[in-house]
């Protein structure tokens, strides 16, 4: 009997125990790591009031209750656009996109993550606007957002409305609202007007090739600004010529010719992630994963004392 009471006290105070084990703590966002807590933080949809390109900081618009909120971009985030990776410079004012928040230190939401466009969006979730009505006098289309196989309904009655600035597309040609039937499949990428939940096309994809012709020519912008502008990273460590970086996912082209012995140009660079010195030549003597991130660690030819810890850093790998 004695052992019957022993083992129950044992399993209660186990049960205890797991009950009042401490939460893990959630990740905070800390200069110069490539942190985003996905344990805390907000995905609104809204519209862009305002980029300054020189800060990363802007304004967008909730279309949940219209706050105005202000973010700071996070040198590592994501902006996807024309349903690939982008930058600032490609989003238009007005545009409806998911913004990506979390705290700073006064609980604040300001720290920016990603912005998701409305084409990456529904391309990622593989879902459309499927059309229930069309109103070519008034220029409007009521529709049912759902996935490919209409499995799953996100929302009902859908009203996309379309102006003289419309752009139509079919087979990647341009195309006219005539063109659209009850029952087509629809991705738009749109932009508000200042209140509430309203949605106006300035794309309206009449078909999936449509609108992969827009990523596929946006890959090519991004391409070629990251050739000519470096792969943006972290500062992670510099002492004397050796110098560890952190080098974004989003700097792919650059990072994917990188190997052992590679030549590269390195120059840090300000929060506008524009080089703030002429560029150090030096080597790549390893390289590896940090999660989606690459980490190289370069041999310099001179002096690595320009690049600050959690400061940033611009890389080209030079030509063969």
């Amino acid at each position: 009997m004695k052992t019957i009471f022993a083992v129950l006290a044992f399993l209660s105070g186990t049960a205890f125990a797991a009950d009042t084990a401490p939460a893990k703590p959630i990740p905070v966002i800390t200069p110069g790591k490539v942190i985003i807590p996905f344990e805390k933080m907000r995905r609104p949809w809204g519209e862009l009031i305002s980029l300054d390109l020189a800060t990363r900081t802007g304004k967008f618009r909730s279309e949940s209750n219209d706050e105005v909120i202000s973010f700071t971009v996070m040198p590592y985030a994501e902006l996807l656009h024309h349903a690939t990776l982008g930058d600032l410079q490609d989003f238009r004012v007005g545009e409806r996109a998911i913004f990506r928040l979390h705290v700073n230190e006064k609980e604040e939401w300001v720290w920016l993550t990603y912005i998701q466009d409305e084409m990456n969006m529904m391309n990622g979730h593989k879902e459309y606007f499927y059309v229930d009505q069309s109103d070519a006098a008034a220029g409007k289309m009521t529709c049912t957002w759902a996935n490919f196989d209409m499995s799953f309904v996100r929302e009902k009655n859908v009203v996309i409305e379309t102006d003289k600035d419309t752009r139509f597309w079919k087979a990647g040609q341009p195309a006219k609202f005539s063109d659209i039937k009850t029952g087509d499949k629809l991705r738009t990428k749109t932009h508000g007007i200042g209140k509430g939940k309203t949605r106006v096309a300035w794309e309206v994809f009449l078909d999936d090739e449509s609108l992969l012709k827009f990523q596929t020519e946006q890959k090519a912008v991004h391409s070629k600004r990251i050739l000519e502008e470096g792969a943006p990273g972290y500062v992670d460590a510099s002492k004397g010529t050796e110098l560890t970086l952190t080098l974004f996912n989003e700097g792919e082209e650059q990072i994917k010719r990188l190997k052992g012995g590679s030549t590269v140009r390195v120059a840090p660079a300000g929060v506008d992630r524009k080089p703030t010195a002429t560029p150090i030549t030096g080597k790549v003597t390893s390289l590896g994963k940090n999660g989606r991130q690459a980490q190289v660690t370069l041999a310099l030819d001179a002096s690595a004392e320009k690049f600050q810890p959690a400061g940033i850093a611009r890389l080209w790998v030079a030509e063969k």
